[in-house]
């Protein structure tokens, strides 16, 4: 008899902060592979907005607000999503701020509190998360990473700092739960078309031409080219892949620049 290895049909996946963009793109992959969809926001409309539509979909969803740095909130929502929905299969830790500005001009505060949603948030919430997984017996934690987990840039010095880190925690997760059958891996988004990058995607713009020649696929990705991955490694596919961040870049991080059309 053949397995659908890619099949999540009776998993219940908790998409973190999963009411737009690239997040409601990867929560929409999981659902129609067959997955119940659970985010959270800390925003009860913008929750509200998101499960419609997730259900306008065909998707079973549900949501919950919670902060996922507050980790009182967090143990709450666990034990309230797990006892309402069912057990947690799947956790994709994608909740995220960022704060441009320099380093000589930022308050102690704001590069605190990047890494505290950042950083800690995936701590908290994938501690709690792992408990239950630890006692079933197997489960998948995706961490949302990005290409400064690799690289600087500037004025995102906060945010390259908790990407660094989730990648080094995404190691130290999968070192300590994988005898217990939880497979902990990251994705490494490159740069996507949303609504939020739409106004720096004109022709012309100097950071759109930017994109396009560093980008050995010469375009941004579409939000729905995350979802292969995240269903991958959502999947029994990924039952023996541990560690890893994918970077769904288009080749950016592969060269130093867009190779050249000579030969």
């Amino acid at each position: 008899m053949s397995i659908n290895l890619f099949d999540l049909t009776g998993k219940v996946a908790l998409i973190t902060g999963a009411v737009h963009g690239l997040g409601m793109a990867m929560a929409k992959g999981l659902g129609g592979a067959g997955a119940t969809i659970v985010v959270n926001n800390n925003s009860q409309d913008k929750l509200d907005e998101a499960v419609k539509e997730y259900k306008a979909c065909g998707f079973k969803a549900f949501g919950y607000v919670f902060d996922v740095t507050d980790e009182k909130a967090v143990i709450e929502a666990v034990a309230k999503i797990e006892a309402e929905v069912g057990p947690i299969d799947i956790l994709v830790n994608n909740a995220g701020i960022i704060k441009r500005t320099p380093i000589v001009d930022m308050e102690v505060a704001d590069f605190e509190l990047v890494l505290k949603v950042d950083l800690v948030g995936p701590f908290i919430v994938s501690k709690q998360v792992a408990k239950g997984m630890i006692e079933r017996g197997g489960g998948k934690i995706i961490n949302i990473c990005s290409m400064m987990s690799e690289l600087g840039r500037t004025s995102v010095s906060a945010y390259a700092a908790a990407k660094g880190g989730l990648k080094m925690l995404t190691r130290s997760m999968a070192t300590e739960w994988a005898r217990f059958n939880i497979q902990t891996n990251g994705i490494g988004p490159g740069y996507f078309a949303t609504k939020q990058t739409a106004p720096i995607r004109l022709d012309g713009h100097p950071f759109n031409d930017f994109i396009i020649n560093r980008t050995p696929a010469a375009r941004w990705g579409d939000p729905e080219d995350l979802q292969g991955t995240a269903i991958f490694l959502s999947s029994k596919a990924s039952d023996f892949v541990n560690g890893h961040v994918v970077y769904v870049d288009g080749g950016i991080l592969a060269t130093i620049g867009k190779p050249s059309n000579e030969d």
